[in-house]
This record gives structure tokens, C-alpha cells and sequence, in this order.
């Protein structure tokens, strides 16, 4: 049996940068006033060319990692995570797109010392026009996911969709099944003991199925909505659309086949692929 690592209690921040353009320089400014703590920020960058990732290197606490290639958004993030020493217990990983409110990060630092069997944690995230972004969820079942996928966006109010989304009243501080994984605290005992994020995810459902493991290990994914970040959009993906729906059903289609095997499922895996593939025709023609 292998010794347990026992982690400092230093904080390290880990994005993962593809053309991330002038929205990385926002990403760290408002980093600055989002604890008081001294933070190590690494920039694991995949393939920019538009100089971002370097001007982002001259700052005293970055550290760039250059990736050469499009490894996608899990195995660029776990990547990131290994550049830091067993030093740093606390990692956040977040898109290089976001704006973090002023506090924000140490109160999902006070939050972890409430719920010591967080493994994971959650901020409010607020998209450009103010709405809140539903980013503490249930996980997809085949019911909850086949209608959500089904009915999301021609019925968005539909019972599968507003059940998986989590969308009721008020947003309170408490477990979720998963978290967004646009920006999260991690408690790093937890995502080592996990093998962080499957690289087999390029891209879409890797927090999905993070979550999923940190909670079958005995882990809590913790919303805490008092911490609020917002998120400028997908700057990087929007050039690249097409691809990142095929991505994201390739990936919806292998965390359910994960989860679902054996011989009785196969002929419900075979439908499924075969709808995820018309739906996919039909929002790209």
C-alpha cells in the first residue's frame, strides 16, 4: 500500500489557454482582489499564437507551460496541476474567460473549512447579461439526459431539463452531484485520489465525470454561492463550433457508455449514438 502525500496548504491557480486573447490579462487582474492570499498561477497553453500566454509569463507568479499541442481541456488541466509540489493543497482550476469578484476565491477557501469532506467547490457563476449559469447539477441519467437532450431547446422549461439544471429559487450553499468545471476549488488530496481529470475527455462532461468519481470515493461537491465569478463566454471554442458539438456528443455518449454496460445495454447505447448523430446533423446543416 502506498503512503498517502500529504499536502501544504499553499494555493496554486491552473488555467488552460487556447487563443484566450486579451481575456487572460482580466483573468489575472481580478485575480488579485480575489484573495489575500499569494497565489502561483500556471498558464498551461496548448497552441496560441496571439502572444497572450507570454505577455501573462512576465507576471512575478505565472508560470507557463507550453503544451505544443491541443490536448484538450481535462488532460491540459492535469497537466497543470503536476507543475505544482506537494506544497500546494488548494488548486483552483478555471477558463482563462472569467472575471472573479472581488473575495471571491477566499470564500470558497472559508467554505472548504465548513465541509472538510469537500472535495470540490463551486462559485455562483453569473454570465454577461447577469443571468446565473445553472453550474451545480444532478448527474445525467438516461431519463434526465435523453429529455434534456430531446426538449432543452425547444421546450427549455420541460421537468428533465429544470431537474437536471438544479434551477429552483433561491441559490443556497449545499452538495451538488457535480459542478461546473468552468471554476473549481479543489481540495488536492481529493483530485489525486481520483487520478484528476480522464484525458479521454477532449473536451465537455470531464467535469461531469470528475464529480461523479469524487462522490462514488466519498468526496461532497459543495455549491457555495456566496463566491461569485463571471463568465465573459467561450472566446476560445466560439472559433471552432462545429467541432466542439461533435466533441461535446462524443462525450455525453461516453460517460453514459461508461456507466452502462453489459449486453442489455448495448441495443439503448446503439440508439443513443444514433440520435446524438441525427441531432448533431441537424443543428450543423
Amino acid at each position: 500500500m502506498t503512503e498517502q502525500t500529504r499536502y501544504g496548504d499553499q494555493l496554486g491557480v491552473v488555467t488552460v489557454t487556447y487563443f484566450s486573447g486579451d481575456t487572460l490579462e482580466r483573468f489575472l487582474d481580478t485575480l488579485e482582489k480575489a484573495t489575500g492570499r499569494d497565489v502561483k498561477v500556471v498558464v498551461a497553453d496548448t497552441v496560441s499564437t496571439d502572444g497572450a500566454p507570454e505577455k501573462a509569463a512576465q507576471r512575478a507568479n505565472v508560470h507557463l507551460l507550453k503544451i505544443g499541442e491541443n490536448v484538450g481541456y481535462g488532460t491540459g488541466c492535469n497537466r497543470g496541476v503536476a507543475e505544482l509540489d506537494d506544497s500546494f493543497g488548494w488548486i483552483v482550476i478555471a477558463n482563462p474567460d472569467l472575471e472573479w469578484e472581488p473575495g471571491s476565491l477566499d470564500t470558497l477557501l472559508e467554505a472548504a473549512q465548513r465541509w472538510p469532506r469537500g472535495g470540490a467547490f463551486g462559485p455562483l457563476i453569473h454570465e454577461l447579461d447577469g443571468t446565473v449559469y445553472p453550474s451545480a447539477r444532478l448527474l445525467p441519467s438516461f431519463g434526465r439526459g435523453i429529455g434534456h437532450a430531446v426538449f432543452g431547446k425547444v421546450w427549455p422549461g420541460n421537468p428533465w431539463t429544470r431537474q437536471y439544471r438544479q434551477e429552483t429559487g433561491t441559490p443556497v450553499e449545499r452538495a451538488a452531484e457535480w459542478l461546473s468545471g468552468s471554476c473549481l476549488l479543489l481540495r488536492r488530496e481529493a483530485f489525486e485520489s481520483v487520478g484528476g481529470f480522464d484525458s479521454r475527455y477532449f473536451m465537455y462532461f470531464e467535469d461531469v465525470d470528475l464529480g461523479d468519481r469524487l462522490g462514488k470515493a466519498g468526496w461532497l461537491n459543495v455549491y457555495v454561492p456566496s463566491a461569485g465569478v463571471m463568465h465573459l463566454g467561450g472566446h476560445s471554442t466560439s472559433q471552432a463550433s462545429e467541432k466542439m458539438l461533435k466533441a461535446h456528443h462524443d462525450s455525453a455518449y461516453r460517460y453514459l457508455a461508461d456507466r452502462h454496460q453489459g449486453l442489455l445495454w448495448k441495443p439503448v447505447l446503439a440508439a443513443t449514438k444514433l440520435g446524438l448523430a441525427l441531432r448533431l446533423k441537424l443543428e450543423t446543416r
